[in-house]
């Protein structure tokens, strides 16, 4: 069954359509995964928050835009798993509590987005079988978390938090998966607007030269660039279907 009905029948809450979703994008979730090998993390481990991120890719896939489900799909996971490695070296907890916590929070999420309100503990502990003082104690865990993202000092119109203080370290892993997700965009793009950002930024054209070479004025090249920039900068991070 093609890809989009199967996101259809999932959004319309069928559970077999979700699974065949999930079993037709492992390869896609362990491409992500060995990214982030190394780290000190089990990545049988790292492919279960992997598969988190795939379910919120799914339930926030807007089926009206024509763009790849894998280009929406790759940088919601790897936040999900990035995420998951800032918060979790920053306060240690135990495995259960980890899996407690992510089973809460997402449960969080459906219930807010299905009923627009927060839902109560009684209904989260009927959505994921918990008990309520161990909900409580996840709920607890995740504030902490949250907390890192509070500002801590504001000045100059500009707003520090906790976050921010804390060196975050760039693996070349993380830009080659930049770098895998910008070609996609880009191989979406019309022949004409993929020789325009190849003239632009990987040839140094100016905007008149370009605009020459395509028969077209340099207002128009201008326009034109504009308009592209915005739609990789939406397929690079997911905005362009919320």
């Amino acid at each position: 069954m093609e890809q989009r009905e199967l996101i259809k029948r999932s959004k319309a809450g069928d559970k077999e359509a979700r699974e065949a979703l999930v079993l037709n994008n492992v390869g896609l979730i362990w491409s992500i995964v060995r990214r982030f090998a190394n780290r000190g993390y089990e990545l049988d481990d790292l492919f279960q928050i992997g598969c988190i991120g795939l379910m919120k890719s799914i339930d926030k896939f807007d089926l009206s835009y024509e763009v790849k489900f894998s280009t929406y799909a790759v940088p919601m996971i790897s936040g999900e798993i990035k995420r998951f490695l800032r918060d979790d070296g920053m306060i240690k907890v135990s495995r259960s509590l980890k899996e407690h916590a992510y089973r809460v929070n997402l449960a969080q999420e459906q219930f807010q987005k299905k009923y627009d309100r927060e839902a109560t503990i009684d209904e989260i502990s009927g959505m994921t079988q918990l008990p309520m003082d161990e909900i409580v104690v996840a709920l607890e865990a995740n504030r902490e978390v949250e907390s890192l993202n509070r500002t801590i000092y504001e000045g100059d119109g500009h707003a520090l938090s906790m976050m921010d203080t804390i060196e975050e370290k760039k693996r070349w892993e993380e830009e080659l998966l930049n770098n895998m997700l910008l070609t996609e965009s880009i191989q979406e793009l019309q022949p004409d607007e993929q020789k325009l950002i190849q003239l632009r930024y990987f040839e140094n054209k100016t905007q008149r030269e370009v605009g020459e070479f395509l028969g077209i004025s340099q207002v128009q090249v201008s326009r034109l660039e504009k308009r592209i920039l915005l739609i990789l900068k939406k397929r690079m991070t997911g905005s362009e279907n919320k």
